[in-house]
């Protein structure tokens, strides 16, 4: 088995012999139906890149108490959840490469055995990493439109409830996935999921865009050149590409698969799209490599501890 192994069990539709997956690949459309050969390499390479990152940035937030705070706890807690993307990637790839070569001999039971237990942490982390952009959203929401409650709506004991609560969640739900991924059902859940979020960060994240831009507006008003509020206007909206953008980017085809899976598994060009699945993952270790980037190396202060922890300077 390869790397990411509990999401490529979603690559094709159960249904779908081998046969008609070859003669709808065929009759799709040629060379450009017959998907990426990605080296393992490739993922070796991002899952390392991803956790010397999100390494960073949790030694960052630990070190540093000024960032003790439930926001930075929802950042460091996305980046444990990447965290463990990669390191899950890494452990079953190394896991794989030594039964392959006989350095490691198991019996078949304890291999099943293993291989649950690192799907099982594949897949949390990955319901835990969308999970914690979902709290991110709400709570940058809370930070701007309810400021001077904020530190009474979102107590340091919420804040451990939520995490907790996130965590719990996400093991139960890989258990689920892992045990009944080739039922529909379940599939439809993991969109819904999917969608829910990005409905969720799409309306919190455009409202609060509006929100700073009627307050440039307000201020711009009030001076001669308006070249502020043309300039704070632009930062916003290029901020807000950004956020959403790559959420989209990184997530929308894999479940945009799975949706293709439910509604049309054995149509041809669906199967032809289904053979780009390993881009789809690729696309997904990734987000791990450029979460740390939008959402914690943005902060001065986490960056001016990044670089004490980098330089060694405890």
């Amino acid at each position: 088995m390869s790397t990411l192994a509990p999401l490529r069990l979603l690559r094709e539709p159960s249904n779908a012999s081998e046969g008609n997956h070859s003669n709808a690949t065929v009759g799709a459309g040629g060379s450009w139906c017959q998907g990426l050969d990605i080296p393992n390499e490739l993922f070796l390479a991002l899952g390392l890149v991803s956790l010397v990152e999100n390494l960073l940035v949790v030694a960052a937030i630990l070190k540093n108490r000024n960032l003790h705070s439930p926001t930075y706890y929802f950042i460091c807690c996305l980046a444990v959840s990447d965290m463990l993307v990669s390191i899950s990637n890494l452990a079953e790839m190394l896991f794989m490469l030594l039964l392959e070569h006989g350095v490691l001999v198991m019996r078949p039971s304890i291999v099943r055995h293993m291989d649950s237990v690192i799907d099982t942490l594949i897949c949390s982390s990955v319901f835990s990493s969308l999970s914690f952009l979902g709290v991110i959203a709400v709570d940058r929401y809370i930070t701007i439109f309810y400021a001077l409650r904020y530190h009474s709506i979102m107590t340091l004991q919420r804040a451990v409830v939520t995490m907790a609560s996130v965590w719990l969640a996400s093991t139960v739900s890989s258990t689920v996935l892992i045990a009944y991924y080739r039922s529909n059902t379940v599939l439809l859940c993991l969109i819904g999921f999917f969608l829910f979020m990005l409905v969720l960060m799409l309306v919190l994240y455009i409202h609060m865009f509006a929100l700073a831009r009627h307050h440039l507006h307000s201020i711009s008003s009030q001076q001669k050149p308006p070249t502020a509020h043309r300039g704070g206007s632009l930062k916003g909206a290029v901020t807000l590409t950004i956020l959403l953008g790559v959420f989209f980017i990184c997530w929308g085809p894999f479940f945009f698969h799975l949706i293709l899976i439910v509604t049309c598994p054995t149509n041809p060009f669906c199967t032809c799209f289904f053979s780009y699945f390993n881009l789809f993952l690729i696309l997904i270790i990734c987000n791990s490599v450029i979460d740390p980037l939008i959402y914690a190396f943005r902060s001065q202060e986490l960056r001016r501890t990044l670089r004490e922890v980098v330089t060694c300077s405890w």
